[in-house]
């Protein structure tokens, strides 16, 4: 089970045209998610959001005692960096780097589990690749936390069961940062489509949620 979660504004966007993302969406939100992390065996990221936010990807709900849910960043070139929270904290929490060329020393030396799998495109590790050796690993439910070109990536495979979407009342624009990059649609029918099955609200903010027809 795949679920793709996004925290945009109105209009879509994930962040402005410079970059600035923290924060969108208000605190109740972002509680909602971390509770929606716990639920699922693994978080997973592109390298450009671990480069660019240095996020820990754990549950920090209050009171929370559970099992932390491991994290997974694509990361072809294996760019992410030594003294990031995620490496950091690789020996505490399950942590797994995907990539496309032979594991990097100085990652493993920190605890971080490389995983080589074939690539695509420009060097792109093979998604329906990566969900199965994500499986050999015990992490069959998956949090897609973004960025844009991964949320594209596993819509365009047909890969996403379910989008957990939580929408701000903001209208950044069409220079911000698009949720969902990219995903070379002709038509209409060729676009994933998607039955919505809640909409609640979340202090300020919108949570839709959507499951895969």
């Amino acid at each position: 089970m795949i679920t793709l979660k996004l925290a945009t504004s109105l209009d879509g966007r994930i962040a402005t045209a410079a970059g600035q993302s923290h924060w969108i969406t208000g605190e109740k939100a972002r509680e909602a998610v971390h509770r929606l992390r716990a639920e699922h065996d693994a978080v997973l990221i592109g390298a450009e959001t671990a480069l660019a936010d240095n996020p820990e990807l754990t549950v920090r709900t209050p009171g929370y005692n559970g099992p932390q849910p491991a994290r997974v960043v694509l990361d072809s070139r294996q760019r992410l960096r030594p003294e990031s929270k995620l490496v950091q904290t690789a020996r505490d929490i399950p942590t797994f780097v995907v990539s496309t060329t032979e594991p990097d020393a100085a990652l493993l030396g920190f605890g971080v589990r490389v995983l080589q799998v074939r690539a695509v495109g420009e060097d792109r590790p093979e998604l329906k690749t990566v969900v199965q050796t994500l499986s050999q690993e015990g992490l069959n439910d998956l949090f897609v936390e973004g960025g844009g070109q991964v949320a594209a990536s596993f819509l365009r495979c047909g890969l996403v069961d379910r989008i957990e979407w939580f929408r701000a009342p903001m209208v950044i624009g069409g220079e911000g940062r698009p949720a969902v990059g990219a995903l070379g649609i002709a038509g209409l029918s060729d676009a994933p489509h998607f039955r919505r099955t809640e909409v609640r609200e979340v202090g300020d903010d919108l949570w839709e949620r959507y499951e895969r027809i």
